[in-house]
């Protein structure tokens, strides 16, 4: 989440309800406590106080979504979730970017330049204690409202949720990366595998260099065994890109040796009724794990107090014979689970 800059306080006030004092002090006083009370981080009593502000302008004819705004950053770094999410939600709904006109002027004896409402910048263009009359458009926060409401939603597990506002931010646009991500994390969280492994390919397709996305599309491929080969291109071109991604030679060990429950359980029913059948499966085990050997002791170089790496690597050195290099894997197991206890 951006950074806050509430660096603006009520200038247009003053002017605009100047037959009011009552209204305007209430205004003035809950934009100074709204004010301090962000510049002393404690965002749960601001965001309500920016609330406050903006429902007064808007009873007194502003609608200023500003404040709203600000009340819902505040909400959100509160970690207010649900008011957090009901504010963005709203803003996105009503059509709010952000975009507004800043005016500002220099008063000559001070040489300080101020920002003011467009009725009194007007103003003070007819006095000659002023100069320097400049105005400047603040940038869009369209696509940032987009992306925290995301990022709510995901972190609430509104999966469903998230996958609308995210599909209706890249929508507006399609070539915002942050809501690309989020994208792929959506459709995974919500069950949605197919357009996930859709997303990753299409974000692979235009960035094939992203480790991350190459591990992502293994990991869903090693899920199906129609895909269980390309699942290991996958890992292997992630490690490619990422030499010390763990949980990459840690996939692509599982990937190489496969169901070896299964095929330690077919191999004990053919031993009695047919051993050579058995001897081949037996061959064809070790074979395998021989293939994983290296992927598993890269595993073990990048994670060497990861017990199950420790763990896999003492069984594939027990399979495949290595019975110096299996003692050592057993020392150190038992090493790493007596530090455990």
């Amino acid at each position: 989440m951006k950074k806050l800059i509430l660096s603006i306080a009520i200038i247009s006030s003053a002017f605009a309800f100047g037959q009011k004092k009552d209204t305007n002090a209430q205004l003035q006083e809950a934009n100074k406590a709204a004010m301090d009370a962000y510049n002393a981080k404690n965002y749960a009593v601001a965001a309500p106080k920016f609330l406050e502000v903006y429902n007064l302008l808007k009873t007194n004819g502003q609608d200023d979504k500003v404040y709203m705004y600000y009340a819902g950053l505040n909400y959100a770094l509160a970690n207010n979730v649900d008011e957090a999410i009901k504010i963005y939600t709203e803003l996105i709904n009503s059509g709010y970017t952000g975009v507004q006109t800043n005016y500002t002027a220099k008063e000559k004896k001070s040489g300080q330049v101020a920002t003011y409402d467009k009725g009194t910048w007007e103003m003070l263009k007819k006095s000659a204690d002023y100069s320097d009359f400049k105005t400047e458009q603040t940038p869009s926060v369209e696509p940032d409202l987009y992306e925290t409401l995301s990022t709510l939603l995901l972190n609430a597990k509104k999966n469903d949720e998230a996958v609308a506002v995210i599909e209706k931010g890249l929508a507006k646009f399609p070539n915002n990366a942050k809501l690309k991500d989020f994208q792929s994390t959506a459709y995974y969280q919500s069950g949605n595998t197919d357009k996930f492994v859709a997303t990753l390919k299409e974000q692979l397709a235009k960035n094939p260099n992203d480790a991350t996305n190459w591990y992502n599309l293994g990991v869903m491929q090693s899920k199906n065994p129609a895909t269980a080969a390309d699942a290991e291109v996958s890992f292997k071109k992630a490690i490619e890109l990422k030499p010390d991604f763990a949980n990459a030679y840690q996939n692509l060990v599982y990937s190489v040796i496969g169901e070896d429950d299964k095929a330690v359980a077919e191999i004990n029913t053919l031993r009695k009724t047919k051993p050579d059948d058995a001897t081949k499966l037996i061959e064809a085990r070790k074979e395998r794990f021989n293939k994983a050997l290296p992927y598993a002791e890269n595993w073990y170089k990048a994670l060497p107090n990861d017990v199950n790496a420790v763990t896999m690597l003492k069984e594939i050195y027990s399979i495949t014979k290595n019975q110096a290099k299996m003692a050592e894997m057993k020392a150190k197991e038992a090493e790493l689970q007596g530090k455990a206890k």
